[in-house]
């Protein structure tokens, strides 16, 4: 093992044990596409320099083996996240996270654990979707005073749209996979969210809830005053 002054050299991988300075938040790790060994080892680095760890995508196969190496390790099933917490964070703040069906807690599981990892409170406001858009106007006065929203939906995806009409704070659309042959996949969601006239709306890749769980993050403690 090898270190110089912007990352650590394991060999397989080099670590950005810089991030925390440069951007605020440590590195995560995508565990989708490494073996076990290869996930062990990174998160003994990560946990020898005192970071706090989180990897996303991460299969219970792959938990319950890092969890005989790391017996504090957590572990959220439904958005495959694996957090090793080191150092207590101050959770500030507050994200909304929406869905349109049940389909979509997975990717919403994923955002959720991601922005509270990283340090902010949040509030989950599952199957709200506008087929029964009544469960949406039932909730809607509470979801505004978030300072960020995450919309997460498949199929059509159009609860963003109608979410990021209604509000004025930043809404976040997070398109899923869920839906029948001709959403492709969620390709369909993509497309209706991004050619949304809805201003003030932002989109992520199809299923990326690491990466609107991160962005959101950012946002909401910005606005707290972090």
């Amino acid at each position: 093992m090898s270190e110089n002054e912007k990352y650590l050299d394991i060999g397989f991988a080099k670590l950005d044990i810089e991030r925390t300075k440069r951007r605020g938040f440590s590195e995560a790790v995508f565990c989708e596409c490494k073996t076990n060994e290869q996930l062990i080892k990174i998160f003994e680095a990560f946990k020898e320099k005192g970071s706090n760890v989180i990897g996303t995508r991460a299969s219970k196969e792959q938990y319950n083996t890092i969890k005989q190496s790391f017996p504090d390790i957590e572990y959220n099933e439904k958005g495959r996240v694996i957090m090793l917490i080191q150092k207590p964070v101050e959770k500030i703040g507050e994200i909304a996270i929406c869905t349109g069906g049940t389909g979509d807690i997975p990717a919403a599981e994923e955002a959720a654990q991601t922005a509270e990892f990283f340090g902010s409170n949040v509030k989950k406001y599952y199957d709200v979707g506008i087929s029964g858009i009544h469960r949406l106007f039932d909730n809607i006065n509470e979801i505004k005073k978030a300072n960020v929203i995450i919309a997460v939906a498949g199929m059509e995806g159009a609860l963003a749209s109608v979410i990021t009409g209604m509000v004025d704070v930043p809404v976040i659309a997070l398109p899923t996979s869920v839906g029948y042959g001709a959403s492709f996949k969620g390709l369909s969601a993509l497309l209706t969210m991004l050619n949304s006239c809805a201003e003030g709306m932002t989109v992520v890749n199809i299923d990326n809830g690491f990466n609107a769980g991160y962005s959101a993050n950012q946002i909401n403690r910005k606005i707290a005053g972090a």
